[in-house]
């Protein structure tokens, strides 16, 4: 049979995702993955170095899914910074839903150290240019070191943030993820809410919300 001539860098990620879904394991080699799937090996090289690449690429692909969604709506243009990073969170949440098993089975091998994965490397370099143009309000220190660490500071807690959402939605087995979308919703205005030195009660919503739902999950 004839090897496919031309192939996309969707068609290597779908293909990827089927593989490892179906034999629960990395492909052997590039050569064995590309006999499989009926190409060249030397046509992989040309969008990807390694599988660990495409493994990045795809969580990559799921941000740049969530924005294409995002900049179509004339509604999300017009929010503030705190509804944009909600409606973030939905969109992105329903891009894990839709390939949760695949999802899962990436990160059920990393349960101990998410925020350390190198998988979440690109991701989290997009993440954290997506919080800065956000223009998310925060101290005046009229001091450019300070500022900076305080930058640092908010994207930093911004990934932590995600990759602890993540984890909860990992765990949830509440309908629709019902609950997922709580902790969104809370977790979002909690830190919008401290940040504007609000009342403490959204902080100690979402401690009391985090502790009730740690009880029923273990």
């Amino acid at each position: 049979m004839a090897r496919k001539k031309t192939i996309s860098k969707n068609d290597l990620r779908s293909w990827y995702m089927d593989f490892v879904l179906e034999h629960g394991e990395h492909p052997k080699s590039v050569f064995a993955f590309a006999k499989m799937y009926n190409f060249e090996e030397a046509k992989f090289y040309d969008y990807f170095g390694s599988f660990e690449s495409i493994e990045k690429n795809i969580f990559t692909t799921f941000f740049t899914n969530t924005l294409k969604v995002l900049e179509k709506s004339e509604d999300y243009q017009n929010f503030d910074a705190r509804n944009k990073l909600l409606s973030f969170y939905y969109t992105f949440f329903e891009n894990l839903t839709a390939n949760r098993s695949y999802v899962k089975w990436v990160l059920d091998r990393y349960k101990t150290n998410f925020k350390g994965l190198k998988v979440f490397s690109d991701l989290k370099r997009h993440f954290s240019d997506y919080i800065s143009q956000l223009g998310i309000e925060t101290l005046d220190l009229k001091q450019e070191k300070l500022e900076k660490i305080q930058d640092r500071a908010l994207k930093e807690s911004a990934w932590i943030q995600l990759v602890l959402t993540m984890k909860f939605w990992l765990d949830d087995t509440s309908p629709s993820f019902e609950k997922t979308d709580i902790f969104i919703e809370k977790s979002v205005n909690t830190t919008f809410d401290v940040l504007n030195i609000a009342p403490i009660q959204s902080v100690l919503d979402l401690g009391k919300f985090l502790f009730k739902e740690k009880l029923q999950m273990g």
